[in-house]
């Protein structure tokens, strides 16, 4: 049986096209002006929709311990936010601790995405690396011939940074792996230093975070990457890019002729700014749940982002989804920002929050630039995934750009007690998802299907 999606405006490679896309099993089997229905196949009518290949976020932290307690959202709850906004792949950070093999992390998050009633989405992993020894080459090695293309360092956090020379050793593996580092791009020295500071000032509520975090720390870590990468010449990844300083870090490598650089920002960083940390309510507390690394930016640098996401200096746009209850998590750091959970949830909102954002910018094109074939490309997923062509994934999400609808956290399927968006009037809503030609959600709401998978990249 086939299901075929009738009279859409399909986002293609080629660009715009009106018609028809049959689905048959796991696969795309058929893309035309009209595909004649056989008997037994399902129709679906979706006239006035657009036809997106599925959206995927490639920066989640699902089922994680990060030092300070699990993140709120299981695989299981967060795939099935993910799909319920259109997301059907995600791509979320193992991490090898130290003492733990990379071996040992990737069997583990295995086991904690198969846990549960299962996965609604398809998932992949980065492995993120928090120590370097003699045998890591040979650990990335084998995580490369288990799907693993992308790995992560990080130029902050005591327990997970590694040097700057294991960092280029790290570097020079990746270039030879034919991978992808991403990098948290924080200077950490500096941020131990100003939250000592500000903490002695005084100031230990959630304001005290993007005090610690400047923007400028941000940028000597962008730069620094960047030449670390020149020398390697391997392809990096800037995670979460969030001030306009870091931007024009990056704008200056690409301007001396360094490619294989790409840049992911991400929702919150290109629609909210740090007034957010004034926030009232909660005894002075609700701008706890702004506390996320790297913090959120000034009115100005929300601007920059925006401009560049709007003149394809951007090549992703991710959720970084960390999320921690603002009650019985967050609230932990009453009395002292540092103790505050890392994070916010994300994964169900950001196709809508982009898509009214940018509407009458980017268009549906630049949206599945941004959404699904940027990462795609970058990650190792395209051809399969991110593009609607015959062959490739049944992985589909249609798109319907004439729902209005109001972002709340009584409504979301995020196993978290808020969302950075509440209150936020969408323009736009994902009216049927596929996941492996399954039908997982409809109008935002899941369908009881589970059929996302582990994907090698």
């Amino acid at each position: 049986m086939r299901r075929i999606l009738a009279n859409g405006t399909l986002v293609t490679p080629d660009g715009l096209r009106r018609g028809d896309l049959a689905l048959e099993g796991d696969k795309i089997v058929g893309l035309a002006a009209r595909i004649e229905p056989a008997p037994g196949d399902e129709v679906e009518d979706v006239a006035g929709c657009w036809v997106f290949p599925g959206f995927i976020d490639a920066h989640t932290h699902l089922q994680c311990w990060t030092g300070m307690d699990w993140t709120a959202d299981s695989f299981e709850t967060g795939t099935r936010a993910a799909a319920c906004g259109g997301t059907t792949c995600i791509v979320d950070y193992a991490t090898a601790d130290r003492g733990v093999t990379m071996d040992e992390a990737l069997a583990e998050w295995q086991a904690r995405a198969a846990s549960g009633a299962g996965c609604t989405a398809n998932y992949g992993f980065h492995m993120a690396i928090a120590e370097w020894g003699e045998d890591s080459p040979a650990q990335m090695r084998r995580m490369r011939e288990a799907g693993v293309s992308s790995f992560k360092t990080y130029l902050a956090y005591d327990h997970l940074r590694l040097t700057d020379a294991e960092t280029l050793r790290c570097l020079e593996v990746v270039r030879d792996l034919d991978a992808v580092l991403c990098v948290h791009c924080e200077n950490g020295d500096v941020v131990n230093e100003l939250q000592r500071r500000v903490l002695a000032e005084g100031i230990t509520g959630p304001e005290g975070h993007p005090l610690s975090r400047p923007a400028e720390a941000e940028a000597d870590a962008v730069s620094r990457l960047l030449y670390l990468a020149r020398i390697a010449g391997a392809r990096v990844n800037v995670v979460h890019l969030s001030t306009e300083l870091g931007l024009l870090a990056v704008r200056a490598a690409r301007n001396r002729g360094q490619g294989g650089i790409y840049v992911e920002t991400c929702p919150q960083y290109l629609t909210l700014d740090d007034t957010r940390y004034l926030e009232a309510g909660d005894d002075g507390f609700a701008g706890a749940k702004y506390v996320m690394s790297p913090p959120l930016r000034k009115p100005a640098d929300v601007r920059a982002l925006r401009e560049a996401v709007l003149s394809g200096e951007v090549d992703s746009i991710a959720t970084d989804h960390c999320s921690f209850n603002l009650r019985g998590q967050k609230d932990r750091g009453r009395g002292d920002f540092t103790k505050i959970p890392n994070g916010g949830p994300g994964i169900e909102h950001r196709p809508a929050v982009m898509a009214t954002t940018f509407e009458g910018q980017l268009g549906p094109e630049g949206l599945c630039r941004l959404l699904a074939e940027g990462p795609a490309r970058t990650f190792g997923l395209w051809p399969e995934r991110g593009r609607l062509a015959v062959g490739a994934a049944a992985d589909v999400c249609v798109w319907d750009p004439s729902a209005r609808w109001v972002i709340s956290a009584a409504t979301q399927h995020q196993a978290v007690d808020y969302t950075p968006w509440e209150g936020f009037e969408a323009h736009g809503r994902a009216h049927l998802v596929y996941v492996g030609g399954e039908l997982v959600a409809r109008d935002g709401e899941p369908c009881g299907a589970t059929p996302g998978r582990y994907v090698a990249r």
